[in-house]
Order: C-alpha cells, then sequence, then structure tokens
C-alpha cells in the first residue's frame, strides 16, 4: 500500500461517512481516507497542512449538500487558491441535476458521481477513488456525465 495516498472526503451525513470509512477498512486501506463533516473542515484541514508543509491529500471528494460551506461553495473556494487548485475535486452526490453538474464543471471540478446504494457500489467507489489517486483509473468526463442524466 502507497501511505502516500490520503483522500480527503466531506460529506455531512454520519452514516455515509461511516459506509464510506468501512468500504476502505473492506479493501485493506484505513488509513486512506479523512473524512470531515463539511466544507469549512475541508478548508481548515489543507489550510492546516499547507501551514505544516505537509503532503496535501491527492484527491478532494465533495458532498454538494453541507451545511455551512456546500460543496458547490468548497469548490470553488478551492479552485480560487493557488495552493489548492491543482487538487483533483469529484463531487459525490446524491442529486442529479444537471444544472449543478454544469455548475461543478465550471467550477473546476473533475468528475462528479452519484452515491452508491448498495455496499458493493460502496466498495466499488472506495477503490475507484484510490486506484485514481495512483494513476489507475479515470473518472467519466463532465459532458458524457450530464448527456446520460437528460
Amino acid at each position: 500500500m502507497d501511505n502516500t495516498v490520503k483522500i480527503l472526503l466531506a460529506d455531512d451525513d454520519l452514516e455515509d461517512r461511516f459506509i464510506m470509512q468501512d468500504a476502505f477498512n473492506a479493501i485493506n486501506l484505513p488509513e486512506v481516507p479523512l473524512l470531515v463533516e463539511d466544507g469549512e473542515k475541508v478548508l481548515d484541514y489543507l489550510s492546516e497542512i499547507h501551514r505544516k508543509k505537509g503532503v496535501m491529500p491527492s484527491l478532494v471528494v465533495l458532498d454538494l449538500n453541507m451545511p455551512r460551506l456546500s460543496g458547490t461553495q468548497t469548490l470553488r473556494e478551492l479552485k480560487s487558491l493557488d495552493a489548492y487548485k491543482d487538487i483533483p475535486v469529484i463531487i459525490f452526490s446524491s442529486s442529479l441535476n444537471v444544472i449543478e453538474m454544469h455548475e461543478c464543471q465550471q467550477l473546476g471540478a473533475l468528475s462528479y458521481m452519484v452515491k452508491p446504494f448498495t455496499y458493493e457500489e460502496y466498495l466499488s467507489s472506495a477503490q475507484h477513488f484510490y486506484d485514481f489517486c495512483l494513476k489507475k483509473h479515470s473518472f467519466p468526463e463532465f459532458n458524457s456525465l450530464i448527456n446520460n442524466f437528460k
């Protein structure tokens, strides 16, 4: 296992965070995810890592609908700051709103994933996030995603 791979995942739903951590545990990668409950915590975490000159996460995964700072607001902030703008961001949401997808694309998100419905899909998502960090997986481009939901 590559110990330098860290995935920062923000989701306000405690159960979703628990399931995602469990999925990483099940694929023998318990140290990979860094789970926080909102966009403010994402920015706080990254600010602390930047201040300490630590290793930035390989990937940021954002839920859209979160209190305090939504996924869209967090994405906008991340892409506006030089220290964080090159970190890939994937939107991970239960929303199928094409307008939100377009906005996330315009703001610089790499891709948009609909949250899983089954535990097996969570396992697959966790593995895909990790494999992406190792450059072994790519996510669908926005245009193909948007066309699928029209």
